[in-house]
């Protein structure tokens, strides 16, 4: 126990590289956005249902218009809407490269970026919002998408593994593609988004073993809550940080490897061993 309480003395907590939200705000909401579907940085979920300028325009063009509207008219989702048909409709953008970012189920700002960028392509009513006519439009020129377009593991697209991670039980990070894949033989079991330190406190790259493990944490240095903390490097550990899963990439850690997903991070948390290898690379 010594030896841990002198390895954590380094331990990290988060940084605020910007502005964007009080440390009050990010300490009130621990759970939010849990999932990388809620992180505010995918569509800019935050403030968007309340000033929906693309449907406003569309209902006003609709109340001006004649009292029967043609069918292919009619409005389907719109800027603030919440449903599975927006997550369908964000993974069908995707696939036609017009969205880069996971499906999430609100119709934010991005998501009308990109349907009207598709209806100026195909000579549409550049809305922003989509009717019959651009729907089914999408839908021929997309396929069904699979459960896991609608609900990747990642927010961003996991890199290839450094060599070093193709034998026994790693925990593979690429500072490049900002991932985690837990692999074993050389097989990927589960991804996950991380995010690191900032350049003055950076998360140290090389190859480590996790040398001990902590359910709950918290930095003796920063005060912060480490939970699921698996420590590889001095201080430096994984662990969920609930800063990440609330302002995502507006944000650092004080070089630890912040995860945002805490159902996954605790899975991988049974079953990472101590001396199981850690691999930080670009």
């Amino acid at each position: 126990m010594a030896t841990a309480v002198a390895l954590a003395a380094t331990a990290c907590g988060p940084q605020k590289t910007e502005p964007v939200a009080s440390a009050s705000s990010v300490s009130s909401s621990p759970t939010a956005g849990s999932s990388p579907e809620a992180s505010p940085s995918t569509d800019n979920k935050p403030g968007e249902a309340s000033t929906s300028p693309s449907a406003s325009a569309s209902a006003s063009a609709s109340a001006s218009s004649s009292s029967s509207p043609s069918p292919s008219a009619k409005q389907i989702m719109a800027n603030g809407d919440e449903s599975e048909q927006v997550r369908e409709l964000q993974a069908r953008l995707r696939q036609i490269k017009l969205m880069s970012v996971a499906p999430t189920g609100f119709y934010g700002s991005k998501t009308t970026a990109a349907v009207k960028s598709f209806q100026s392509k195909h000579g549409l009513n550049a809305t922003g919002s989509v009717d019959e006519a651009t729907w089914k439009k999408i839908q021929s020129d997309s396929k069904k998408p699979t459960a896991d377009e609608l609900r990747p593991s990642t927010v961003n697209e996991v890199a290839a593994p450094d060599p070093r991670c193709m034998q026994g039980r790693v925990m593979c990070i690429s500072k490049e593609s900002r991932t985690l894949a837990w692999m074993i033989d050389g097989k990927v079991v589960s991804t996950m988004d991380v995010r690191f330190g900032s350049e003055n406190t950076p998360t140290r790259e090389g190859v480590f073993d996790v040398g001990w493990k902590a359910k709950e944490w918290t930095s003796t240095i920063y005060h912060t809550p480490m939970p699921y903390a698996m420590f590889f490097s001095g201080g430096q550990a994984v662990h969920f940080s609930a800063d990440f899963a609330a302002r995502g990439y507006n944000g650092a850690s004080h070089g630890c490897v912040n995860v945002r997903d805490k159902g996954k991070l605790s899975a991988l948390f049974d079953q990472v061993q101590v001396g199981d290898k850690v691999v930080v690379y670009w």
